[in-house]
């Protein structure tokens, strides 16, 4: 199989796709994509946040094929922020790290060493800051946290944004990305007509170059981890 015929997505395998893949040694990583279902102004619709950091999870894994699968994406989050607006999902902390650990666990059981948790949600960040050492100590793997926005070079980011801003939450960069990857989602009108008028800054164009440099970053960063030239340290046990 071409790495432009490699299967990027783990649901989509047979158990037999899957156990020859890794008894091969053909798949060295492994992304599990988080983020949110969550209001997003008027004009966007709920699933922006696990559609963004879905689509590029399979960008960055089309690029590295065939040696990196992504998982299911987590698509609810931390949103006790948005719970006012009706339509929300959101997840206890201790229950969404539960999932998120048992993910691990059980991609880490399949055989990966190299795991890129890749978020898409800001609400996710902090409960994974404060425990992700004890996750790193208990699976003693190459187990990396990250957001996708971290990627976005600062040059790409002055150069086409005309608000400077990202990630924002349903602001220019996001409704850049929107407009981009799945315009479908945008609502025009309810963008016009709504108080907030940053949004109208963004552009379908800018969204492609910001999604590019994004994608571009996420891949040299999980590159180098399937290659040993990125590997965080497990942070050790205290005596």
């Amino acid at each position: 199989m071409s790495s432009s015929e490699a299967e990027i997505w783990l649901p989509k395998l047979t158990r037999r796709e899957f156990r020859e893949r890794m008894r091969a040694g053909e798949l060295l990583g492994c992304i599990i994509p988080v983020a949110a279902t969550e209001q997003h102004l008027e004009h966007l619709a709920m699933e922006h946040d696990w559609r963004s950091v879905l689509y590029i999870a399979g960008e960055v894994a089309r690029r590295l094929a065939p040696r990196v699968l992504v998982a299911p994406s987590m698509n609810v989050g931390i949103s006790e922020h948005h719970m006012r607006h009706p339509g929300t999902l959101s997840a206890m902390p201790g229950s969404w790290l539960g999932l998120l650990h048992d993910t691990i666990r059980s991609m880490h059981h399949a055989g990966f060493k190299n795991i890129l948790v890749l978020n898409g949600h800001g609400g996710n960040i902090a409960p994974c800051q404060g425990i992700w050492g004890q996750f790193q100590q208990r699976f003693g793997i190459n187990l990396q946290f990250r957001s996708y926005w971290e990627f976005l070079p600062a040059e790409l980011a002055k150069a086409h944004l005309k608000t400077g801003r990202f990630p924002g939450h349903a602001q220019e960069f996001e409704t850049a990305f929107a407009l981009a990857a799945f315009p479908e989602n945008v609502r025009h009108e309810a963008m016009a007509d709504q108080s907030d008028r940053e949004p109208l800054q963004a552009t379908a164009e800018a969204g492609r170059i910001l999604i590019a440099g994004i994608v571009e970053g996420v891949t040299q960063h999980l590159s180098a981890m399937l290659d040993g030239k990125n590997a965080e340290p497990v942070p050790p046990f205290m005596p």
